[in-house]
């Protein structure tokens, strides 16, 4: 199971309300954005406020019950708050569009790339290379180097999905049959959590991801490891727990190396490098392993990932293999 720092499990406990901070200039333009519109709001309520007081309060002069109207009085009021109204509001546009153009590109190039795929409920993620051979695919968890900005490709595979990890970058739409684009960078190492922020199902809000952003060592030593086939000390006919693996999960996952070579559920060849399981649901440890093996209709109703009845032994060698897969 992967060891995290401190900081950085600390980082990933963070709920999604941290889209009011921000550890990346990806992320910082719209948080200022929102405090602004936060401050302006709290402001306006707070005028209107005292203008009813006031008007609550004040004591007008008997009018002339057979007057019609009141022409010329208080009039200049409304057109001086229509134009202060108008200029804020005018004010609000070029600074909005001012953080779309300052947000659209890193001020960087970005070195690295990444296509992620929205499934239901879960996130497919392929770190992509020139070289084939250095291409390979892992499951709601994306590694990238501290201060680094990386470039994500953002597609989906059934419904519209939406890709926001709000610390890092603002949310973006993941519609079926586009690709859309986005950019993040991470400006101190941690573990900053995602979400999928366009309902989607009946298992949306279990559809979570984690960004791991590391020091460039241990980046590359991540990246060369997941690189790897799984180890060959696992793969065994005579091993009762790959065969029962070959038999009922083989289908729809996939493990290089192996003759298991599903594409409907996430790549486990390095299944025990992951903080998390279940799409962000579950703790890596065996035991969350094996209950949502055996419970997953129960944990996330409605996921493509079916609960198994498994004896006591066949629960055993199975755990017994996937412990294997580092």
């Amino acid at each position: 199971m992967l060891i995290l720092p401190t900081e950085a499990v600390e980082a990933a406990e963070a709920p999604l309300n941290y889209f009011l901070y921000s550890d990346g200039p990806a992320a910082k333009p719209t948080m200022y954005l929102g405090w602004v519109l936060t401050g302006l709001s709290l402001a306006i309520c707070l005028i209107i406020t005292l203008l009813l007081l006031a008007a609550l309060i004040r004591k007008r002069p008997k009018m002339d019950q057979r007057a019609i109207g009141n022409e010329g009085k208080g009039i200049h009021w409304i057109y001086i708050g229509t134009g202060i109204s108008t200029l804020i509001l005018f004010g609000l546009v070029i600074y909005s569009f001012m953080v779309v153009n300052k947000v659209a590109k890193p001020s960087q190039p970005t070195m690295l790339a990444f296509t992620v795929t929205g499934y239901g409920w879960w996130w497919k993620i392929e770190y992509e290379h020139d070289d084939p051979a250095q291409r390979f695919v892992t499951a709601n968890e994306l590694h990238i180097p501290v201060g680094q900005p990386v470039r994500i490709k953002l597609k989906s595979a059934d419904v519209i999905h939406a890709f926001w990890v709000p610390k890092l970058a603002g949310k973006t739409q993941m519609v079926p049959g586009l690709i859309n684009q986005q950019w993040l960078q991470a400006d101190r190492p941690g573990i900053y959590s995602g979400q999928c922020v366009q309902f989607c199902g009946v298992g949306h809000a279990h559809m979570g991801l984690e960004v791991v952003a590391e020091r460039a060592e241990d980046f590359e030593k991540w990246l060369v490891a997941q690189q790897q086939m799984a180890a060959s000390s696992a793969i065994s006919n005579e091993k009762p727990g790959y065969e029962l693996f070959m038999e009922r999960c083989a289908g729809c996952h996939t493990i290089r190396g192996t003759d298991a070579q599903g594409k409907h559920a996430p790549d486990l060849t390095h299944l025990n490098s992951r903080h998390r399981i279940a799409a962000g649901l579950l703790m890596n440890t065996p035991d969350q392993l094996m209950e949502w093996i055996m419970h997953a209709q129960k944990l996330k109703p409605g996921s493509r990932m079916p609960s198994f009845a498994l004896s006591e032994q066949e629960a055993s060698v199975l755990a017994s293999f996937l412990s294997t897969l580092d």
